[in-house]
């Protein structure tokens, strides 16, 4: 998934170094100020709001896009919000003056994303251009880049999971997918909302 894909490119394993010469990574460029930048913090699963709220509580800024999702339970669907990026939010510090210690102490974090000595900040723009998929509602729709040919999955309703090819899009937000299940092409109409990139 797009949004998968992208978390996988921000998160390091801890000591992964640098090639020599470059400063850490998510850290500033020579002469490049500071001040205030995006890090990520690691939660615990499916209680990323919870960590986000005590977080808030402590007075820092903090960004947890969120998508609509099916589940399957005792055979019955339901949409809900869920986190974009499973286990992962954003919060907003300037390391010079913010006391970001006590973001590792608290309830639902794991802990930040570090760097050798202090949080890895994420590159510049990334989070401002999650931030552009928001809607006003406050659901990233991460559907909106979505194009004729594409490989897409159905992330909501009865036909979650299944993947095919999306044929075509219409202006009023519906999109014809062929869909490959049990073997053979099924074509549908799907809100495009429900789609997302494979």
């Amino acid at each position: 998934m797009k949004e998968m894909n992208f978390m996988k490119g921000l998160v390091r394993k801890p000591g992964a170094t640098n090639k020599p010469g470059q400063p850490p990574a998510g850290q500033p460029q020579a002469g490049e100020e500071e001040g205030r930048r995006w890090y990520v913090v690691q939660a615990h699963a499916r209680v990323e709001h919870c960590a986000q709220a005590h977080i808030q509580a402590q007075g820092f800024e903090t960004f947890l896009p969120r998508v609509q999702r099916t589940i399957r339970h005792a055979r019955q669907l339901r949409t809900v919000l869920a986190a974009a990026f499973p286990g992962y939010l954003f919060v907003q510090l300037d390391l010079r003056h913010d006391p970001w210690r006590s973001i590792n102490g608290t309830i639902g974090v794991v802990r930040m994303i570090m760097g050798q000595s202090q949080p890895l900040a994420v590159p510049r723009g990334v989070v401002e251009a999650i931030r552009s998929y928001v809607d006003a509602s406050g659901v990233a729709r991460f559907d909106r880049d979505l194009t004729e040919g594409q490989r897409v999955r159905v992330k909501l309703g009865p036909l979650a999971q299944s993947i095919g090819e999306l044929m075509q899009l219409d202006g009023n937000g519906r999109a014809r997918v062929l869909l490959d299940i049990m073997g053979g092409k099924v074509q549908t109409k799907l809100s495009r909302a429900a789609l997302e990139a494979v």
